[in-house]
């Protein structure tokens, strides 16, 4: 007969093996009970992502390891990444934020954005922070205002890379007098859309209409970040459908495709791309109708439905005359102004799928075989012959295997393949014989970095002069003119060169745009300018001074990016700036790197008049003022 022990030796066993802290853990509420955030709610046929692990482990696993799982998340210990603990954010506007733990809670005090009068006279408010946006490059912290379900955000975003905070303003590129919103409710009626699946905002009249305070806040979603019925469409039916394994079994043994569930991959090449357009798109409501739909049952796009039966997809360079797309600006003027090039182009990150719709490769592709779609680079799961660890997939783009090189145009373009260098007049093993280089550049702006347009063209200088967006070949050789960039296309490609400017003639492509470029044409050169390949094709002697200059540009975001790309040159990596200090501690931080550079050794130093220096090697003064005074100050505010 077995002994039993006694109530004592079994507590201490029980802290012996760790049961202990388990047993006297805080409870936690459960999630139909939590009033201050919004809320996961099984519904509509949605039954979520736990539901398909047990028969899809694999895809399970590798979506579990992705960003858009974590694209929104509850706050918790395990989720945020900041330190919390009694930290003191100085470098926000306003008074300090103070930020503090409470348990497994995380709470801040700061200046209420809703009050009125300067914002550093502002009462100080304390909320506690429920939720998070991103986990990859930033987090965005939101906190529970008290009213309803309704959530505002914290007035610093936190630098994962860099390991510090810095104003909510200052990681979005938008003019230096206007103000970020930080309205109640924001989250509940824009950010869901795209970082959750199957978002029900229930407002009780659309944003906006009249105070959040008025209104009833009930926001749910079937569950925070892209979960897998955001691609596969619910999933309650396909559940049941398969509870008896044999019934499993039989959908893969001549039953044809499951009805019951989605996979975009089998789709024709535009409703699979339109499965990720739901949310990498710019996109508005058809009507007010549609938005109040939107808001009480929810989005009713389905995967492998038409997206444009459900939404209004502009397309400035096709809908240039629409009425419909005027309807649109004339609402909001920066409706077009604020996400795409003059030309039509997207030029914000995120939006790839109306890149992709602008691509001959996708439009006019006579073959659907051969027709460009998302799913031709990109996989939502990693396959099993990935070598490639999770993370770093995922961290990749979610590229697929072997298609972060040519192959993924030369699997149609294999003409191309046999000699590239003819193709591309470059060596075979440069980066500019890298395709995506010449016909992806990075011409989209978000997330204080450069993104690769997704539209596919070919480098072009007249598209340059007539829209101001950074061609491919002049991203990479910053120091050359548009007319040496002009003359080499004519000669290689039968492009007729444009008319230009004396400047266009005569100076560096590359110091005209991050002169007197607008804010985001000078967010685009800054990044460049720390771009290893473009850096390998320019040199980088001569870059300082306009780096040096840049970080003092009147937009937050251009100087952050100035300063990490001088980090990037030899001799300046410890060099020690605060992009969001005050203007008088920035020149007094700037000075010192240019002065250093002009004092440097002259005769390492590059003499070319185009990059405003003169035979001696020294900067030409006069030249870079009168190119700076062109600068383009109109005011633009990057939808990101």
């Amino acid at each position: 007969m077995r002994q039993l022990l006694p109530i004592g030796a079994i507590a201490a066993a029980a802290v012996a093996l760790g049961v202990a802290a388990v047993l006297t853990r805080a409870p936690v509420t459960p999630e139909a009970q939590v009033a201050n955030r919004p809320i996961q709610v099984s519904t509509d046929g949605f039954v979520s992502s736990a539901a398909c692990k047990a028969c899809h482990p694999s895809q399970y696993d590798t979506w579990y390891g992705s960003y858009h799982r974590t694209m929104t998340q509850v706050a918790t210990p395990e989720t945020v990444l900041a330190d919390f603990d009694g930290a003191r954010i100085d470098d926000v506007h306003g008074e300090p934020m103070r930020l503090e733990r409470r348990g497994n809670e995380f709470w801040a005090e700061f200046n209420d954005p809703g009050a009125a009068g300067p914002e550093s006279e502002r009462p100080r408010i304390t909320r506690q922070v429920v939720m998070i946006t991103g986990s990859h490059h930033q987090q965005i912290y939101w906190y529970a205002t008290g009213h309803d379900r309704a959530l505002n955000v914290l007035p610093g975003v936190y630098l994962i890379a860099d390991d510090r905070w810095a104003p909510r303003s200052a990681v979005v590129l938008h003019p230096p007098n206007q103000a970020v919103s930080t309205v109640d409710g924001h989250w509940n009626a824009v950010c869901l859309a795209c970082h959750t699946t199957f978002p029900r905002t229930r407002f009780d009249t659309p944003f906006l209409s009249e105070p959040i305070a008025r209104q009833s806040v009930d926001t749910t979603t079937a569950e925070f970040g892209i979960a897998c019925e955001g691609c596969h469409g619910p999933g309650g039916e396909h559940v049941r459908k398969h509870r008896n394994p044999l019934s499993r079994y039989g959908s893969h043994l001549g039953d044809g495709p499951d009805p019951t569930i989605v996979l975009p991959t089998r789709l024709d090449p535009q409703r699979s791309s339109q499965v990720c357009g739901q949310c990498h798109s710019v996109w508005e409501f058809q009507d007010a109708a549609g938005e109040r739909q939107a808001n009480a049952q929810g989005f009713p796009y389905r995967p492998g439905d038409e997206l444009r039966d459900t939404r209004f997809l502009p397309q400035p360079a096709e809908q240039r005359h629409s009425p419909e797309l005027a309807a649109f600006v004339a609402r909001d003027p920066a409706f077009v102004t604020g996400s795409f090039w003059p030309d039509g182009m997207i030029r914000v990150s995120g939006r790839e799928y109306n890149g992709l719709i602008d691509s001959p490769c996708f439009k006019n592709a006579a073959d659907p075989a051969r027709t460009l779609s998302c799913f031709a680079c990109h996989t939502m799961h990693k396959p099993p012959d990935d070598p490639r660890p999770v993370a770093e997939w995922a961290d990749t783009h979610q590229v697929s295997p072997g298609m972060d090189g040519n192959a993924a145009c030369t699997q149609c373009h294999a003409a191309v393949a046999d000699d590239a260098a003819a193709h591309t007049r470059h060596a075979p093993d440069s980066a500019g014989s890298t395709c995506y280089n010449c016909h992806m550049p990075y011409t989209s702006y978000g997330l204080l970095k450069a993104i690769r347009s997704h539209t596919i063209s070919s480098p072009s200088v007249a598209e340059t002069v007539a829209a101001g967006r950074p061609n491919a070949c002049n991203l990479c050789h910053l120091d050359r003119t548009l007319a040496w960039t002009g003359a080499a296309l004519e000669d290689w490609y039968d492009l007729p060169a444009p008319p230009l400017t004396d400047d266009e003639r005569t100076v560096a492509a590359g110091l005209l745009w991050a002169m007197r470029g607008d804010a985001g044409e000078r967010a685009l050169a800054a990044w460049a300018l720390g771009w290893a390949p473009a850096q390998e094709a320019s040199g980088t002697s001569w870059m300082v001074p306009h780096l040096a200059e840049l970080l003092n540009d009147p937009y937050e975001a251009v100087r952050y990016i100035a300063y990490r790309s001088l980090r990037t040159l030899p001799g300046y990596g410890g060099v020690d700036y605060d992009y969001v200090a005050s203007r008088e501690e920035r020149v007094a931080a700037a000075l010192p790197i240019l002065r250093a550079w002009q004092n440097s050794t002259l005769s390492r130093r590059r003499r070319e008049p185009e990059l405003l220096v003169d035979a001696d090697g020294r900067l030409r003064i006069d030249e870079f003022r009168r190119i700076l005074h062109q600068r383009d100050n109109r005011p633009l505010f990057l939808r990101e």
